[in-house]
């Protein structure tokens, strides 16, 4: 069963604020961004969307499938308190500290620590249908990286590490979701 997940295009952010479960705007380019990934993924048609309620997510989502599956477990980390602040500002927190210390298992002020996260994902794969489907889920950087810990078995630090670009698309083929049953 082949499944795609995509992150969603470049928001109207400025560079270095942290923006989480925000329900920010797309940039101005979000049409070229939707004609590159549209042209990406050519003729396939998924069996299945879901996508994070984000409007940064669903607009994309509904571009793809006149039938989007919504799944609030596919939305961002929860920054709490912090939602709207700059990293940098974040940092020079006591709790800021804290956080990038062990983000793994720290939660963010009123939000969640990126533990919780994975078991969100984790609960949502184990939910998938076990039909031969072809499923594309639009969602974020942080549930991307969550994804890559649980599929391909590497480290949460190293899934932290890795770059996600606005509007990548990673496809896993065959995977075996029997290890996610609930």
């Amino acid at each position: 069963m082949p499944l795609t997940l995509l992150r969603h295009t470049q928001v109207a952010v400025p560079q270095g604020v942290c923006y989480g479960q925000m329900d920010v705007a797309l940039r101005t380019s979000y049409t070229e961004e939707w004609a590159e990934i549209s042209s990406r993924l050519g003729k396939r048609l998924f069996t299945k969307v879901y996508s994070s309620p984000l409007s940064r997510c669903k607009l994309l989502a509904d571009h793809l499938s006149p039938e989007v599956i919504e799944d609030s477990r596919l939305i961002e980390l929860n920054f709490g308190v912090w939602e709207g602040w700059t990293w940098d500002q974040i940092f020079e927190a006591k709790e800021g500290k804290e956080w990038f210390d062990d983000y793994i298992n720290t939660s963010t002020p009123d939000g969640e620590s990126y533990k919780a996260l994975v078991e969100r994902v984790r609960d949502f794969i184990a939910d998938l249908p076990r039909e031969d489907e072809d499923i594309l889920i639009v969602t974020h950087a942080g549930v991307i990286r969550a994804f890559m810990h649980l599929l391909e078995g590497i480290s949460i630090e190293e899934a932290f590490q890795t770059p996600i670009d606005y509007g990548q698309l990673i496809t896993y083929q065959d995977i075996n979701l029997s290890t996610f049953s609930k």
